[in-house]
């Protein structure tokens, strides 16, 4: 009892103000923090950093200079680092040199050049069969593999002779009723084959598969599927001829050295030129045309060894070669391989590129021809699919000449495409090849190129679609905007087929979007609906009209203008599906919370967003998982957050019950709306000074309700208590006392159900450190909250300390003696004439009591319980493995005396003593912080009125760990 009734007279302010940092008076000058630092070099070569960095030098610098660098004198350590490894690249290149690299680098292919690799998988994915294929397959022979030791040349060259006279008797099985699946496992098969055969020196045989291959791509009984084994094909060549290329240029290595990227013919030995001349020399004597060119092309890049102009010689040739293939569409895609070859071995070399397009201009009228037609009845296809069969190789073909090429060039190719009859083919890859700004600057031309199209071959509304992706890159001239949009939907608008209409209709609203009005998005979006409606085609369509939604949201999103679309919700509707409906809403409450700068209270945006969010809410179920919840309660929350009816604080009251009622399976938006709430609550209070009229008196008595009867719903135990603790605060600061008591009371009343282990994160954690910390903020808040008349004395104090020690504590723990440790600072508090702290207009304790003896007598009872428990509970760990934990106690609980008791009382200085060297009787006291304590206390006794802390340190040994 000692404790309290000598504790510490406080004088809360002198204390504030000695703490204070003294302001010493600056005379600034012409310094700023702002302003560009003056640095002054010193005119010595280095300089020292323990030194002096001031120089008499008069030679000063006005720009901004780093002072880090100028101790290194103007070096980087890892510069110098790098210098050091690599000579080469220090020395200044030459002039001729220098002007080489820039070339190279200009003619070289850049990241804007979308490359073949990308455009793979589309294709595969887009042209299937389910028709039957058949593959011819080589069938390997034992002659081809390594000969025997000290076997002649001769020997070996027969044997190579006979492996190639091999392919002509019938050394081939072929494999028929293949599934595509199938057909695909067989090519990949033969891939592996093929790096096989290599890595076992079995090159014959490589070359052997590859001409197999090759010879596939003549193959068009299966014609939907032909662009998919092109691709497939096209795969295995470029294998054979990276594995080409590799093995000459391993060749080319001079001790372990090999050549650099740019080399010259002259650095090549002439071993590797003739192996590379002998691989020309194989393949020129296969006889059929279309592997002997797929094959020539796919080493193509191998002339590089032969001479510097093997290339462009050789494209020219290849270009003429293809002229002898019959069918066009065999043609087109030779055409488009010898294309990628080209872009990547000289992309320079464009001469070469627009020769093999403008041979293709030449023979395109036979895809018009009798011999296709027959060959298309044969296997029942349609003009418009086979026609769609050639856009993979036209596009190619045209993005490789439109790359980088001059708008001349352009021109003329639109031109020469606009002379041909039947060119809607044509027109679609020109729009998909060409810049975007190219094709969007002569829209009006292409527009009347399309309505001259023949509408029997390629659909008018593909050209459309292509044509609105331009258009969605690039602005075509404003004057045209308006009958781009009409000439182009009175074809769109016409399609009966849903899934045409849809595939066109989404690409054209993003144009309508960023150029009209709400007035033409809503009419868009009216004729989708007609569209889509009958029959639930939307049902077939949901990415399409996700894809609608999201360019809307993308260029409106000013959401009084959306809103006031009269189509947009009824579009909306279309999405039936939950799954797909969620992740709309999800878009638009994410372009909300994004855009929205100010609070809004307009009914239009509200009723629509709460239909949004409830629609989210309800597609919560069991099976959800947390973050999905989680991201979106984080929705829902920031929408409620930006919901604002100004000074009409019922109406947002209002608002806020409707929202709870709405969202009740989301725990997080039911605590975002009880903070929101008691924001409110607090806001009235702003406006009313704290002076509230019996009209806001029953207003924050409503909101204090609100929260009251929230809370016990949420699962969460440490959410509710430091929920209840905040309202509790909220409604002492408004004045309600009753209220605010109710809240304190729930709170003490929930301790006991604080589990030992919560989850965190995911994690299962102890709940100890969550427990100490709420309680530690209770007792603070504890020492401002006034008694009740009719519960006695300190009765949430006392309630609390109950279920404290009642509560069923960890054995290793200390937590509980610290929590009693820490109700002495609160009680020390309590025994003030005049308290730290104030709620404005609530009388606390000491005006209640003005310090009468019966209040500070019942304090000092209260103290000795607490003293005398945090005693025993240090008795209790003198056992050996608890000595540490027996020392950092008497510590903790020495410094309490030492803040807030009065050590001129002797029984409380000999505590304190015996305190101090029970932290360091076993050797387990932090010798650092003793230290730091015992000066602290010397200090203090230097102080006014403090001598007796002078006493106190004399009487304080400090024991070595020893």
């Amino acid at each position: 009892s000692y404790f309290l009734r000598h504790a510490r007279s406080r004088n809360y302010v002198s204390e504030s103000e000695a703490c204070k940092l003294e302001s010493v008076p600056l005379d600034f000058g012409d310094y700023h923090p702002l302003k560009p630092i003056t640095v002054t070099e010193s005119k010595t070569k280095k300089m020292n950093r323990k030194g002096s960095t001031s120089s008499t030098s008069s030679s000063s610098s006005s720009s901004m200079m780093d002072p880090l660098s100028s101790v290194l004198d103007g070096t980087d350590p890892l510069s110098l680092f790098a210098a050091a490894a690599d000579p080469v690249t220090t020395a200044a290149p030459t002039d001729g040199a220098r002007r080489k690299r820039d070339k190279d680098e200009s003619s070289a292919v850049g990241s804007d050049f979308e490359p073949w690799s990308s455009k793979r998988g589309e294709i595969l994915a887009r042209y299937t069969t389910t028709e039957k294929l058949s593959i011819n397959l080589y069938m390997g022979s034992e002659k081809g593999k390594a000969t025997t030791t000290g076997s002649a040349v001769s020997e070996k060259v027969r044997t190579r002779l006979e492996e190639l006279d091999d392919l002509e008797e019938g050394s081939q099985k072929e494999l028929l009723n293949l599934t595509q699946q199938d057909y695909m496992n067989r090519i990949e098969e033969l891939n592996q084959s093929l790096k096989d055969a290599w890595s076992s020196d079995q090159k014959v045989k490589a070359l052997k598969i590859v001409i197999q291959c090759s010879k596939l791509l003549s193959d068009t009984t299966v014609i939907q599927f032909y662009p998919s084994k092109f691709v497939l094909i096209t795969d295995i060549l470029d294998t054979f001829g990276k594995l080409v290329y590799e093995r000459i240029l391993s060749m080319c290595m001079d001790n372990r050295v090999s050549l650099p990227d740019n080399f010259s013919p002259e650095s090549v030995n002439d071993t590797a030129k003739e192996t590379c001349l002998n691989w020309f020399f194989k393949i020129a004597s296969i006889r059929e045309l279309i592997p002997r060119f797929y094959v020539e092309a796919a080493i193509l890049k191998c002339n590089k060894f032969l001479s510097k102009t093997g290339i462009s010689e050789c494209l020219p040739r290849l270009t003429s070669m293809i002229r002898g293939i019959g069918d066009p569409l065999v043609a087109v895609y030779a055409r488009a391989y010898l294309c990628r070859v080209g872009m990547e071995v000289a992309p320079q070399l464009k001469e070469s590129l627009n020769k093999n397009f403008f041979d293709f201009l030449l023979t395109f009228k036979q895809i018009h021809g009798d011999m296709v037609q027959n060959q298309l009845v044969v296997q029942c296809v349609e003009i418009p699919l086979y026609l769609t069969l050639y856009s993979p190789a036209i596009d190619w073909i045209l993005q490789c000449i439109a790359y980088h090429a001059p708008d001349v060039l352009l021109t003329e190719m639109m031109e020469r495409c606009k002379k041909l009859g039947n060119n809607a083919l044509l027109l679609n890859s020109v729009m998909s090849a060409f810049r975007a700004e190219f094709i969007a600057a002569r829209s009006m031309d292409f527009i009347a190129m399309i309505k001259e199209c023949d509408e029997s071959g390629f659909p008018k509304h593909l050209l459309f679609r292509s044509l609105g992706l331009n258009l969605a890159l690039a602005d075509p001239p404003e004057n045209d905007r308006l009958q781009i949009l009409n000439e182009a939907w009175k074809v769109i608008t016409k399609l009966k087929n849903p899934q045409d209409y849809i595939n066109c209709a989404e690409v054209w609203v993003e144009y309508t979007c960023k150029h009209f009005t709400k007035r033409e998005v809503n009419t868009v979006l009216a004729d989708v609906i007609k569209h889509m409606t009958p029959d639930r085609a939307f049902e077939d369509a949901y990415p399409q009209l996700q894809s609608i939604i999201q360019k809307v949201i993308t260029y409106i999103y000013d959401f009084a203008l959306l809103f006031s679309v009269e189509k947009f919700l009824p579009f909306l509707d279309m999405f039936q599906k939950e799954s797909v409906r969620v992740e709309v809403c999800k878009c638009i409450m994410e372009s909300f919370i994004k855009h929205q700068q100010e609070s809004t209270k307009d009914p239009v945006i509200l009723n629509a967003l709460l239909h949004i969010c409830k629609t989210m809410h309800d597609s919560v179920n069991a099976l959800t998982l947390e973050d999905e919840k989680r991201m979106l309660a984080a929705l829902i929350n920031g929408f409620i957050k930006m919901v604002s009816f100004g000074r009409d604080f019922e109406q947002q009251l209002s608002f806020y019950v409707e929202a709870r009622s709405m969202f009740c399976n989301l725990e997080p938006v039911l605590v975002q709306l009880i903070h929101s709430v008691n924001q409110l609550a607090m806001e009235t209070r702003r406006v009313m000074k704290g002076n509230h009229s019996r009209k806001t008196a029953a207003f924050v008595r409503a909101c204090v309700a609100f929260c009251f009867i929230t809370i016990p719903s949420l699962s969460s135990i440490f959410t509710r208590l430091n929920l209840y603790l905040h309202s509790g605060q909220v409604a002492l600061a408004n004045q309600c006392l009753s209220q605010a008591d109710a809240f304190f009371k729930a709170a003490v009343s929930l301790v006991p159900e604080v589990p030992k282990m919560i989850s965190v994160d995911g994690k299962m954690r102890p709940s100890d450190a969550f427990l100490l910390e709420f309680l530690c903020n209770f007792f603070s808040t504890l020492l401002v909250v006034p008694d009740h008349p009719e519960q006695g004395v300190l009765f949430l104090v006392r309630g609390l300390l109950n279920v404290i020690q009642d509560y069923t504590w960890e054995d290793n723990s200390d937590d509980k003696v610290r929590i009693y440790t820490n109700v002495l600072h609160l009680l020390s508090a309590m025994t003030q004439e005049a308290y730290i702290c104030h709620v404005d207009k609530v009388d606390s304790n000491d005006a209640l009591y003005g310090g009468d003896s019966k209040f500070l007598a019942e304090i000092n009872k209260l103290s000795e319980t607490v003293v005398s428990q945090i005693l025993d509970h240090l008795k209790t760990l003198g056992k050996e493995e608890t000595l540490k934990r027996q020392s950092q106690l008497a510590l903790y609980f020495f410094n309490t005396i030492l803040a807030h008791g009065d050590l001129r009382n002797n029984r409380l200085n000999q505590l304190s003593v015996n305190l101090w060297n029970l932290a360091q009787k076993h050797g387990f006291a932090d010798t650092k912080t003793m230290v730091k304590t015992l000066e602290y206390i010397k200090r203090r006794g230097k102080q006014p009125e403090m001598s007796h802390f002078t006493d106190l340190a004399l009487r304080l040994p400090l024991q070595s760990r020893t």
